[in-house]
């Protein structure tokens, strides 16, 4: 009955004016989203992995359209980040903390409100919010994480352990071939947003056999600090357990670990890791393609905004790291690029800061409604046609929760990114790699001068130079902790 009464209510709010609907046409919406893609390993990016990244359809997506550079997540974990963008809202809000936390089955969020707004929707692809998804016209995912090769998916009306197995697919190109199906199956009478939930480029990478020699004799550049040493900084982040050959398996890169040590051991396992990687990549650019020619061969390009992001960013060697979890930039920032033809100045680069919470309330303003005032993000709708607001935020608030379960090594910490600084705060709660044994460490901190330190090495915390700084820094992250309702 509750579901009902809000249900009512809120298509009161979204539903457009019939004056609306009859002076506009509203735009379809693709929203591509992988899994753990740093913008390092995208050509359009212009990082070190620029001379090497094959990456033709996203580079030529980033020119017809808006590459984003200060495009963010609220917590760089996969199920807390999938449950920030369909519900707006920040982790300690939504419920979604940890990867073991569920999205509430009760709880409202885009997929129900693009429905309310008249369109078709679907998803398609990795879900991993242990519930069936909700609010969807049409969905079919992976169980969990899924699997590269020989996928299994589960399509919408079947029960938990009724799988369909794609013998001799490959992940990305079955969801692809999913979406391209429900595209041509669709009701055309309708505006759709789709969501194609890619599982690549995610641990363990497993690259589609054409491309798995793709890197072969390929020599991949190193980061400046792979071979980062963490002086001056956090002890509590040197002692994370996500090293490039030190903490790898043999699972990852799929080939005993050679009797090496050091920097030999680290030169020797990133260049595995990363063509391993980029070759999983190559399969998402390869789709990205095909969905894009799908749409200029059906004539749906012109109507079609056309959004490619990740649900986070991973480390590809800096710090000597891979992985997430942590609020340094590699991590931290994600891809986000789109193309809204005839709205988005093409070959545009925008550096606004954008968070993950902001796409439920951009896709409902583009689909003519209204986000619902308890959604945390803003519309960023006008930042695509090129008009940033004069009062558009100028800080992001981080936090990350994945001590609560003990599950990793990464201990909790918070803070905020600014254009220019990192101010990072570790709180001192932990748990051990067992999560049996609970931990209070001294509390630390790290502050990064992003400007004169692009690479994050030199904690200037403790600096006086930077102490008028540091004070204006600490009341702003105490603001965005409390406007965000974060009260832990």
């Amino acid at each position: 009955m509750w579901r009902c009464i809000v249900f009512g209510l809120l298509t009161a709010l979204l539903v457009p004016s019939a004056g609306f609907a009859q002076e506009k046409k509203k735009p379809n919406i693709i929203y591509i989203m992988s899994d753990d893609h740093a913008n390092a390993a995208i050509g359009a990016y212009g990082s070190w992995l620029k001379p090497v990244v094959k990456t033709p359809n996203l580079d030529k997506l980033a020119k017809q359209g808006m590459r984003f550079t200060r495009s963010m997540v609220t917590n760089s974990i996969c199920t807390p980040s999938r449950a920030a963008m369909l519900t707006g809202q920040y982790s300690h809000k939504n419920g979604v903390y940890t990867l073991n936390d569920m999205l509430d089955k009760g709880r409202i969020h885009l997929g129900h409100l693009m429905r309310m707004l008249g369109y078709q929707t679907a998803l398609i692809g990795k879900w991993h919010l242990g519930i069936d998804p909700t609010g969807f016209d049409y969905w079919n995912v992976l169980p969990g994480q899924g699997v590269y090769i020989n996928p299994k998916l589960r399509p919408i009306g079947a029960k938990a352990k009724e799988l369909k197995e794609f013998t001799g697919g490959y992940s990305e190109d079955v969801i692809t071939n999913l979406s391209i199906d429900w595209l041509k199956k669709r009701d055309k009478t309708k505006p759709f947003m789709l969501m194609c939930h890619f599982k690549a480029p995610h641990r363990p990478w497993d690259p589609a056999p054409r491309f798995k020699d793709l890197y072969k004799d390929v020599k991949i550049p190193e980061p400046e600090t792979l071979y980062d040493d963490f002086k001056g900084r956090s002890k509590q982040v040197a002692n994370i357990k996500m090293r490039i050959g030190d903490d790898f398996m043999e699972r990852d890169l799929q080939k005993p670990i050679p009797m090496m040590q050091g920097k030999e051991l680290r030169a020797w396992a990133y260049q595995e890791y990363l063509k391993r990687y980029l070759a999983c990549v190559a399969a998402v650019d390869e789709n990205v393609g095909r969905l894009l020619a799908f749409l200029e061969e059906n004539g749906l390009s012109e109507d079609t905004i056309f959004i490619y992001t990740s649900d986070q960013g991973f480390f590809l060697g800096e710090h000597g790291f891979y992985d997430k979890r942590l609020m340094y930039d590699p991590a931290l920032l994600t891809p986000l690029i789109i193309r809204w033809p005839g709205r988005t100045p093409a070959g545009s680069v925008n550096s606004d800061m954008i968070v993950n919470i902001d796409h439920a309330p951009t896709f409902l303003e583009l689909a003519g409604g209204e986000a619902p005032k308890d959604m945390q993000g803003r519309s960023y709708k006008s930042i695509l046609e090129g008009k940033t607001p004069p009062d558009w935020r100028q800080s992001v608030y981080y936090r990350y929760w994945m001590h609560l379960d003990g599950s990793h090594n990464v201990p909790a910490h918070y803070g905020i990114r600014t254009q220019r600084y990192t101010l990072i705060h570790f709180y001192g709660k932990h748990l051990d790699m067992k999560g049996a044994k609970k931990m209070d460490l001294a509390p630390e901190w790290e502050l990064f001068d992003n400007q004169k330190d692009p690479q994050q090495v030199r904690n200037v915390f403790a600096d006086p130079d930077y102490a008028p700084v540091l004070r204006e820094l600490r009341m702003e992250l105490d603001k965005r902790k409390r406007e965000s309702g974060d009260e832990l």
